[in-house]
């Protein structure tokens, strides 16, 4: 059998969080929260780039 596990430190990962801006109350937390958990995993707030677009069609074409 293999396994393979994965770490729990993101220092130097890139990240991207794409949220849309429909629904704000909700997707605004989940952002936070994801933020959140970027930053104790230890990625860095300059390798972080936060993007809100109208709704969910524009997910797509911002993530790419």
């Amino acid at each position: 059998m293999t396994e393979l596990k994965g770490t729990w430190v993101g220092a130097g990962l890139r990240v991207a969080v794409v949220t849309a801006r429909f629904n704000e109350f909700i997707t605004d937390r989940l952002a936070a929260g994801a933020l959140a958990g970027l930053a104790q995993l230890g990625v860095a707030e300059s390798d972080v780039t936060s993007v809100a677009v109208p709704g969910a069609f524009e997910l797509p074409l911002a993530a790419k």
